[in-house]
């Protein structure tokens, strides 16, 4: 068992969790080159937008000139139509900054003739990225650019309310001219820079998304090679491991052999006994002690009947494959305590239970020989001497384990023998017990990957502890 132990431990990492890296190195490649996609359509969308905005407010530009000169009230409406535009989308920046997305703002994108299928994107990239640097910058630029929008529209009313008064001259015309020129230079170069912020900041994350696609790549195949060589040393490895089982195999076996000779003394001491009594009370006359000898025969069956229980659950323990399933500890509990009354002052034992905990997953059939055996210990061993005798059980969760605690004010274990209680054969008292139950009680735990633990004072009582782990790791 040791060296099958050590095997295992030097086992290599799950292959499971190899492939769970591959699934989710996967699933963030293609997350990655959804959003980075995402943010390059909404780029485009930007980019798009701004020629827009560029078209309109030179139109804008041109036609408060040329309704400077002709004084046309239809230039002037041209004029206002196309200033809506760059106009929305200063809305829909405004509205973005201090309110975040709201109809307002998509309505104001729409008025700089923006595609209503791009408005999703466009919102998403300035919510979620405004304070991304190359983005930031490009939003710096856009407001800039929208404050001389706003100069624009200063000068072209000032030109109207001239107009409508007749009070427009020819320095003011050129004094005008000049004004809208300059605006229109400085707006050229606003609109630049944006739209050059916004390529420097595509041609970045389309780096990014190379490198991000290189790593990601190179992790699935390391850990897809790592998965093959794994299996194929597993292989090796498993083959080590049938050498080591063949070798216990015959350790398992000599066992058996010194399990099945001591057995079988145990089990012929008690027929001997009664062949013995058997004789005797043929040759007794006495109605009193013929019951005497009865009693005796009585014991040493209850005795026998008791060993061969014990073999039968050694049995089943060694041989029964472990299958986890939910269990109701309160229904075991319950049971065990019905099929043991027939033990002397059972009857007399005051039971309390506080079950914090009832339904777990584990194995039913380790459990029931768990609790079976606690219980009938507690009985055998209970103090008829005391003015009450009691046995509490308890159950509770913590730190991952399920607690099971049996605790009694029998007659205790003496010092001495707390350390071989759970040896096979070993008992205080060979009269009450096989001994072999507290061993199969540990070997039981075992195999469901707890741990049991037991204080106790003579005289005074004991306390067995189980511990359980919540995932039973094989």
């Amino acid at each position: 068992m040791l060296k099958i132990q050590l095997l295992r431990k030097m086992r290599f990492p799950n292959v499971f969790i190899l492939l769970l890296i591959v699934f989710i190195t996967c699933a963030l490649l293609i997350c990655v080159n959804f959003f980075t996609i995402k943010i390059l359509s909404a780029n485009r969308a930007y980019v798009n937008g701004e020629s827009h905005y560029s078209k309109g407010q030179k139109d804008a530009a041109r036609h408060l000139i040329t309704y400077l000169y002709t004084k046309d009230r239809n230039q002037w409406k041209l004029y206002k139509e196309e200033l809506s535009v760059p106009q929305g989308d200063g809305i829909a920046r405004k509205t973005l900054l201090k309110a975040g997305d709201n109809q307002v703002a998509r309505d104001g994108f729409i008025k700089g003739r923006n595609h209503k299928d791009d408005l999703d994107d466009l919102v998403w990239l300035f919510v979620y990225f405004k304070k991304v640097s190359f983005l930031a910058k490009a939003i710096h630029e856009w407001e800039q650019g929208d404050n001389l929008i706003y100069e624009l529209f200063t000068i072209g009313t000032e030109i109207d309310a001239k107009i409508k008064h007749n009070a427009l001259n020819p320095d003011e015309q050129r004094k005008f001219l000049e004004q809208i020129s300059v605006i229109s230079d400085r707006l050229t170069i606003n609109e630049r820079n944006f739209s050059n912020t916004l390529g420097e900041g595509t041609r970045k994350i389309k780096d990014l998304l190379i490198i991000t696609n290189i790593v990601f790549i190179l992790i699935i195949v390391c850990s897809i090679c790592l998965y093959y060589s794994i299996m194929v040393k597993r292989l090796l490895t498993s083959k080590k491991e049938i050498e080591v089982k063949n070798e216990n195999l015959m350790l398992v076996n000599h066992e058996l052999d010194c399990f099945v000779y001591s057995a079988s003394h145990d089990l012929r001491s008690p027929i001997t006994s009664l062949k013995g009594l058997i004789k005797i009370t043929q040759l007794e006359d006495s109605v009193l002690q013929i019951k005497d000898y009865l009693n005796l025969m009585e014991q040493s069956l209850a005795k026998q009947d008791q060993f061969i229980s014990d073999i039968i659950d050694y049995s089943k323990n060694k041989r029964t494959q472990i299958i986890m399933e939910p269990v109701s500890l309160k229904e075991l509990f319950e049971e065990a305590i019905s099929q043991l009354m027939h033990i002397e002052n059972a009857n007399q034992i005051i039971f309390t239970k506080e079950l914090l905990v009832d339904q777990i997953h584990s194995d039913s059939l380790r459990l029931k020989i768990i609790i079976s055996n606690l219980l009938s210990n507690a009985i055998k061993y209970a103090d008829a001497n005391k003015q009450e005798m009691f046995i509490s059980i308890k159950t509770s969760f913590n730190d991952g384990y399920n607690r099971i605690e049996v605790i009694d004010n029998g007659i205790g274990i003496k010092e001495e023998y707390k350390d071989n209680i759970f040896e096979m054969y070993f008992g205080t008292n060979k009269n009450k017990g096989s001994g072999l139950g507290l061993y199969i009680v540990k070997e039981a735990v075992e195999n469901i990957k707890g741990n049991i633990s037991v204080s106790s004072e003579s005289s005074v009582g004991s306390k067995f502890t189980v511990t359980i782990p919540t995932l039973y790791a094989v």
